[in-house]
């Protein structure tokens, strides 16, 4: 798989570097370099296909972060990815809320660059199907494979991508922007930058359970029911009124 790549930097030695290191691994393509983030937006809107951005933050007129609001990947998740280069680790956090996939800290060697770009060849590797063969001419269509049935998920951890075992989750808390995962395998809970809303509706229906609205529970972990809570482990978790008929729909056919 090669991707196609763009840097954008002001400063032109740091752009210079950049575009050295994209050239100089295999799976990379430069397909545009800019001093600006101004003409970067333009330039993508003409360019058939970017898949990574390698994106300075502090630049005049329009900065990084805003370029990368500005293209956003949205619902479909289409979008080029961005990894930022910046002298400024103040940044980090700003980069980890627009959903940017690594974070160099200048200066960086190209050990550095080379495990950021692996991480994006990575990503693109595990979000994208890949194409199927033409059909021969006269020959029947081949039978449609049935979809694949995922028993994990894969969560944004700071600058990487978790994988996580259905089996393995306990329950979900959310707190506002972030979400913690509990896990069976580790006795520390799993920060991601994520709604619990967004997650609810990734998890599969019949393995997930969302009681609260701060807590989603995994059905096969329950120790104990009562109306208003729900045993998993040493944790006692609530069952808000709002999602007490599901609840209790659910469990009425072992009453």
């Amino acid at each position: 798989m090669i991707l196609n790549c763009i840097a954008v930097d002001d400063e032109p030695l740091a752009l210079k570097l950049v575009t050295t290191f994209i050239e100089q691994t295999p799976f990379l393509r430069l397909v545009g370099s800019y001093g600006k983030a101004v003409e970067a937006l333009r330039g993508i809107s003409q360019l058939p296909s970017v898949d990574v951005i390698f994106l300075d933050i502090q630049m005049p007129d329009l900065n990084g972060l805003e370029l990368a609001r500005i293209l956003d990947r949205g619902p479909g998740g289409k979008g080029p990815r961005i990894i930022f280069t910046t002298a400024f680790n103040q940044f980090a956090l700003e980069g980890f809320r627009v959903d940017a996939l690594d974070y160099l800290l200048k200066p960086f060697d190209y050990d550095e660059f080379l495990r950021a770009a692996t991480k994006a060849k990575t990503y693109a590797e595990l979000t994208q199907a890949p194409a199927s063969a033409p059909a021969a001419a006269g020959a029947p269509a081949p039978a449609e494979p049935a979809p694949p049935t995922e028993d994990y998920i894969y969560l944004k951890v700071e600058y990487q991508l978790v994988r996580v075992d259905y089996s393995d989750i306990l329950y979900i808390e959310g707190l506002k922007d972030y979400i913690k995962v509990y896990r069976r395998s580790e006795p520390r809970p799993l920060l991601s930058l994520s709604s619990l809303k967004t997650l609810e509706d990734r998890l599969p229906a019949q393995q997930f359970m969302r009681v609260h609205r701060s807590y989603i529970i995994a059905l096969n972990h329950i120790k104990s029911v009562t109306r208003g809570t729900v045993q998993i482990g040493d944790q006692t978790i609530p069952v808000s009124d709002r999602y007490r008929d599901t609840f209790d729909q659910f469990f009425s056919r072992w009453k």
